[in-house]
């Protein structure tokens, strides 16, 4: 396993920030880390950069005990914070020799990581004359430079326009390939398209931790249509997969479905069969953001 965590609780004074949580990811899986402000995302990554000490439980990284191999472990990891750390009078190529020298690596690689990232066309410029979104990519080099086999991204397309996240999503999904990513965000759109698995903590709890093929599977298909007169829900429940009917008004019906397929035609055929007729009928999927919103409501 690229990462490991066991039991892991970690409190602020009374604030319990993490409460036993337990996880493991994966060489080359892309994990997206979930959970809203306060939830407990950015203190489980810096146990994980051994930055802070667990109370309890245990975690390694790469094979690597946070706390009785620190060196080792922040070898193993590339990390970039949301609030990116740069020197922005430097050129970049001379921020990341900079970079290569903390990290004490050589600098022979410099070239092809400007060229992975994307950084070529403005290899030219200092880093406070470019956009966020190659401040970002400057980022993403830096934290690639000792060739880590984990990386840790905490709100890596925060500020970005749409332009900008379309290349930073294709950009992680490419060091994805070779590496084994942790991201956090709070985009739901940006890990239905990026990553392979959710993570999901509210309130220093794990509340979910499935691949995103199983999420999918798993949706819960909601129709709502309305026919032009009252139709008793049983019979309505005689539909194939039907989970509840639920009368919403007049006769407007909402009726879940625990199938992916796509149920409309079975409704259109059942107000055919019944001699109804539809006057409105609209299909919402239970997606990824209504799951989280779901499991962090409480």
């Amino acid at each position: 396993m690229s990462i490991t965590v066991k039991n892991i609780t970690k409190s602020f004074g009374r604030q319990k920030a993490l409460n036993n949580i337990s996880f493991s990811i994966e060489k080359g899986e892309i994990v997206g880390f979930l959970g809203p402000n306060g939830a407990g995302k950015s203190t489980m990554m810096r146990i994980l950069t051994s930055y802070y000490k667990a109370d309890a439980g245990e975690a390694s990284v790469n094979g690597f005990d946070v706390l009785q191999s620190k060196r080792e472990v922040q070898k193993s990891i590339g990390y970039l914070p949301e609030h990116n750390p740069l020197y922005l009078e430097m050129y970049v190529k001379e921020y990341l020799g900079f970079n290569a020298d903390v990290y004490k690596v050589g600098k022979q690689n410099i070239p092809e990581i400007i060229e992975q990232t994307g950084l070529a066309p403005e290899v030219h410029k200092k880093i406070g004359q470019l956009s966020k979104g190659y401040r970002q990519r400057v980022g993403l080099a830096a934290a690639l430079l000792h060739n880590p086999e984990v990386l840790i991204l905490d709100e890596p397309t925060t500020g970005l326009d749409p332009n900008q996240l379309i290349e930073i999503r294709k950009l992680i999904r490419e060091i994805g390939k070779e590496k084994t990513i942790l991201l956090s965000t709070h985009i739901m759109k940006e890990v239905e398209a990026v990553c392979d698995r959710v993570i999901i903590i509210n309130k220093g709890e794990l509340v979910a931790d499935k691949k995103l093929e199983e999420l999918r599977e798993a949706e819960e298909q909601i129709i709502e249509v309305e026919f032009d007169y009252r139709v008793e829900e049983a019979l309505l429940k005689r539909l194939p997969h039907v989970s509840h009917v639920k009368n919403i008004g007049g006769f407007v019906y909402e009726i879940a479905f625990s199938t992916s397929k796509d149920m409309r035609p079975a409704v259109f055929d059942f107000a055919h069969d019944n001699e109804l007729k539809t006057l409105q009928l609209s299909r919402k999927n239970k997606n990824l953001e209504s799951l989280f919103t779901e499991l962090t409501a409480s």
